[in-house]
């Protein structure tokens, strides 16, 4: 196998996917991927990228390149929505009152169920 086969395996696991769930996230048939993590084949510079976003780490430490898996240079986010957007005061002051964390936790839990590819995406 291969360094980019072996954490290309490494970060699925760590993602806690499945190679049929990460081939689908990639628009990717099943038997490709699996080549990829089998060190048989090799992906193009494009699904590189694609697996790098999906994964949240670079292109170079996939490919060897580099050992640090979140070098990515994060750039603001212009796109969060924030209190000042919503033209509305933080509610309780800024701090969740303990009455409702747990109303918040099922509801975070709930919504990364149904959108795993959204955990972790901007560390």
């Amino acid at each position: 196998m291969s360094i980019f086969s072996d954490r290309l395996e490494e970060e699925r696991k760590k993602a806690g996917w499945t190679k049929t769930y990460t081939a689908k996230m990639l628009k990717l048939p099943l038997t490709t991927y699996a080549n990829y993590e089998y060190g048989v084949r090799e992906p193009d510079i494009k699904t590189i990228s694609a697996i790098s976003d999906l994964f949240g780490t670079t292109n170079d430490y996939l490919m060897g390149k580099s050992d640090n898996p979140s070098s990515k240079t994060t750039a603001k986010d212009d796109t969060a929505l924030t209190w000042s957007d919503l033209d509305m005061p933080m509610p309780y002051g800024g701090k969740l009152p303990e009455e409702l964390k747990d109303t918040y936790v099922d509801l975070a839990k709930s919504y990364f169920k149904r959108h795993p590819e959204m955990l972790n995406k901007d560390e």
